[in-house]
């Protein structure tokens, strides 16, 4: 079976720390899978915030996630300081990608994440194109 492999563009736009709480522990006494997906949310959700955007608020557009892909490498604890990094991938006429590289305080990599995003204008329910400016924040 072939496994996912994510590599992480080395454009880092931003570097978030975040607490691994008591409730993203899972029955195996470490982060849960769906915990490290709402810490890479809110990774990007901060990112964003850099930019004066939010995830409904991008110009005249929203963001919509049309893929996610996840490399899990290690296990991550209570009380663990996960550090963040964000980069950007490839940007289309709709869509973009953003990389997520987490680690822990020891400098372990705890995964590394891909969230394809889409555009998308939800009074006309379709996708829409990156905004110019929005396009510049991704490149810069």
């Amino acid at each position: 079976m072939a496994r996912i492999r994510v590599d992480i563009p080395q454009n880092i736009k931003l570097t978030v720390i975040l607490p691994v709480r008591i409730s993203d522990i899972n029955y195996g006494n470490h982060l849960g899978n769906d915990a490290l997906i709402s810490i890479i949310h809110e990774a990007r959700v901060l990112w964003l915030k850099e930019g004066n955007y939010s995830e409904l608020k991008i110009e005249n557009v929203a963001l919509i996630m049309s893929d996610l892909a996840v490399e899990y490498k290690s296990e991550a604890f209570y009380g663990d300081e996960l550090t963040v990094d964000i980069a950007v991938g490839e940007v289309g006429r709709v869509n973009f990608d953003i990389y997520f590289r987490v680690s822990n305080q020891h400098h372990a990599i705890i995964a590394k994440a891909k969230t394809g995003m889409v555009c998308y204008d939800y009074k006309l329910k379709k996708v829409a194109t990156v905004p110019e400016n929005f396009k510049k924040f991704l490149l810069t």
